[in-house]
This record gives structure tokens, C-alpha cells and sequence, in this order.
């Protein structure tokens, strides 16, 4: 893994009163980590990882979808399972893959989606706009 120089600020993309960044920060105080997203190249492949630790073990993925449900919000959360999987295991020394779902969009959860993420070993949480939670699925 190569990580890309830091020529943003250590938040990157997500602004001071962005819901990624509380999202970010609440997932960190319920984890007893710091996490912050990170820019890494992986076999030439450029990625934006939305949280991840100082030691890189722990990444993580955020659902920020607000305001009334849509279906499409179902595949931002397989596309970001997806992309944990793979984090999981190309990035070295990673041992913990989270996805971190808004309130809004934790619908997306129902069904196969939260026992494939269980089966895969993918923590799911939800977060409540003030504290990110397991998942009751």
C-alpha cells in the first residue's frame, strides 16, 4: 500500500460541519480510535477511504444519506461492503472492516444485506446523528 501525500488537511474532503465528519468522529469515540480518511494507492488502483486508523487495522465506510429513504441508498451500501471487503484484504495488517449506515438509509440493511455483511465479517453500525451503534439486523 502506498499511501498518496497529504496535500488536503488530515480531513481531506469532509468540511468542518459535514455529517461524514461527525459520522467519522462518533464512529472513532465508539471504537476508542482516531480515524481519519485517507487517499492509498493499492496495484495502481487510486482509493479514498473514508476512515481509517493510525495503525491501518481498522477501515471504515460511511453512509451519509439524509432525508426520506430511496432504494438506490441499498446500493451505495453494497457498493461500500464491496469496497471493505477488498480493503480488507489488500490492505496489509487490516483487521477490521466497518460500515457505517446514517439512520435514514439503514432500510438498505433489511433482507440478505446485513447477514451477508455478518457472514463476511463486515461490522455494520448504525448512527444516529450522535452516537454509531451495532446494527439491530
Amino acid at each position: 500500500m502506498t499511501e498518496v501525500p497529504a496535500v488536503r488537511s488530515e480531513w481531506g474532503r469532509f468540511a468542518p460541519d459535514s455529517v461524514e465528519r461527525r459520522m467519522l468522529e462518533d464512529t472513532g469515540n465508539a471504537l476508542g480510535l482516531v480515524l481519519r480518511p485517507r487517499t492509498v494507492v493499492l496495484d495502481r488502483a487510486r482509493v479514498e477511504v473514508e476512515g481509517i486508523d493510525d495503525a491501518d487495522r481498522v477501515v471504515v465506510q460511511l453512509v451519509a444519506n439524509q432525508g426520506a429513504y430511496k432504494p438506490a441508498w441499498r446500493n451505495k451500501v453494497m457498493a461500500d461492503l464491496f469496497k471493505l471487503l477488498w480493503l480488507q484484504r489488500a490492505v496489509p495488517g487490516v483487521e477490521r472492516a466497518v460500515l457505517v449506515v446514517a439512520e435514514p438509509a439503514a432500510r438498505a440493511l433489511a433482507g440478505w444485506v446485513a447477514v451477508a455483511a455478518a457472514d463476511l465479517g463486515v461490522e455494520v453500525l448504525v448512527w444516529d446523528g450522535q452516537t454509531a451503534v451495532p446494527s439491530p439486523r
